[in-house]
């Protein structure tokens, strides 16, 4: 591992948040001269963001954590298209009204990750409507077009994939890396901002970025991304049988994103505590050196870190002990609803004893919409019989109705 100098590149490269750097040295040696005003980018196409966007969050955190200025861009203008990178197909377009209301929602979750205000380090949100909506195309063309190769577009991995699958790729979403690099030449300007950070599948974007900044106005600014974070198993991090892990509680409840840190294969243990929490390095090393029962211990650290940081400790505490009580003291948690069952009863029977269904009827049709999940997995048969013995067993209707059944 390269050796830095400033607070910034070192954490971030001692964490695991640093896959690629646009001239590293460069910018370790501003970090240790000036706050370095730093962003990256949220397309609001929900009223919240999952736990695929928690390890820009953290970046951001830890941005401010030494010493730094995050500004966290949301994308008003950019929403409006959606940005194609690795995706199969085009976004559905939002309108202005269903993108404000999503970045107000989105806002109340990076109050509880940075700290906001006006002092030289605090957490800024800005809108890059306020530019992009303001743009005249024939200007734009020909002050910022003059800089884009579509020879050179049409190599970054992202336009290929799409191509490559013979898959359309609109016009629209083709002017989505002009504008995000357009973005880092407005924010260079506005708020003296010399760093994007985002996914490694920013890249292209990012670099194109701090060609422009370069090329129009002599500025130097530079670019971190970070690694495709996976699981130990291979799959993509946040991406659960179940649905998305929402990062709000009106979309999934604390107990449920509790448990999914709870749940964590012992292999990544100690990444995701690198990367998802504020625990020393010193006290990651010794947790995840545990072997056998004791690495559930370091596993329960990790989901009331990662659940107090989100939701606040309230939400952790209940959640933790909701657990202790259903899963190792053989009882029933206080937060969940529950049925009793003697031996078995059928999935349908159960939606209704649990009041996630009003009839047989409105429980077929939960199942068959893909709504219904027993013990973390989706129901597909409507006449599945579920056997209850000494431990509870969990079931879900949808994102927000979860509780147990248990033996009677």
């Amino acid at each position: 591992m390269t050796e830095h100098i400033s607070p910034l590149l070192r954490t971030l490269a001692e964490r695991g948040y640093i896959h690629q750097t646009t001239d590293a040295a460069a910018l370790d040696a501003l970090a240790t001269t000036q706050i370095v005003p730093g962003y990256i980018g949220f397309d609001p196409t929900a009223p919240s963001l999952h736990v695929g966007s928690l390890v820009q969050i953290m970046l951001l955190r830890r941005l401010q954590q030494t010493g730094h200025k995050p500004i966290v861009l949301m994308g008003g203008g950019t929403g409006k298209i959606g940005d194609p990178s690795f995706k199969d197909e085009a976004r559905k377009l939002l309108g202005h009204d269903g993108i404000q209301t999503n970045i107000v929602s989105i806002k109340r979750i990076f109050e509880r990750f940075l700290t906001f205000g006006n002092g030289p380090t605090d957490a800024v949100m800005l809108d890059n409507a306020e530019w992009l909506d303001a743009l005249e195309y024939i200007p734009f063309l020909r002050d910022v077009g003059q800089h884009f190769s579509v020879n050179r577009m049409l190599s970054f991995d992202s336009v290929k994939l799409r191509l490559d699958r013979e898959q359309s790729l609109s016009f629209l979403e083709f002017n989505y890396m002009i504008l995000q690099a357009y973005d880092f030449l407005e924010l260079s300007r506005r708020a003296g901002c010399r760093l994007q950070m985002g996914g490694s599948d920013q890249w292209g974007n990012i670099v194109n970025g701090i060609e422009l900044s370069r090329r129009m106005d002599g500025t130097e600014v530079y670019g971190i991304t970070t690694p495709l974070i996976t699981t130990a198993d291979g799959g993509k991090m946040g991406k659960t049988m179940s649905g998305a892990v929402w990062l709000h509680e009106d979309q999934l409840p604390h107990f449920d994103y509790w448990q999914f840190w709870r749940n964590t294969d012992d292999r990544d243990v100690g990444k995701f505590l690198r990367l998802f929490t504020d625990l020393p390095l010193d006290e990651i090393t010794r947790l995840e050196a545990l072997e056998g029962a004791e690495i559930n211990e370091a596993k329960k650290i990790l989901a009331n870190a990662a659940t107090t940081m989100c939701r606040g400790q309230a939400a952790a505490d209940e959640a933790a002990e909701t657990a202790r009580r259903t899963f190792e003291e053989g009882s029933v948690g206080g937060s969940l609803p529950t049925f009793v069952v003697s031996g078995s009863i059928a999935v349908v029977d159960a939606l209704i004893g649990l009041g996630f269904a009003k009839s047989k009827g409105e429980a077929r049709r939960l199942i068959l919409g893909g709504g219904a999940r027993v013990a973390g997995e989706k129901v597909t048969d409507e006449a599945m019989n579920i056997t209850v013995g000494a431990e509870p067993v969990a079931i879900a209707a949808g994102k927000k109705n979860h509780g147990l059944l248990v033996a009677g």
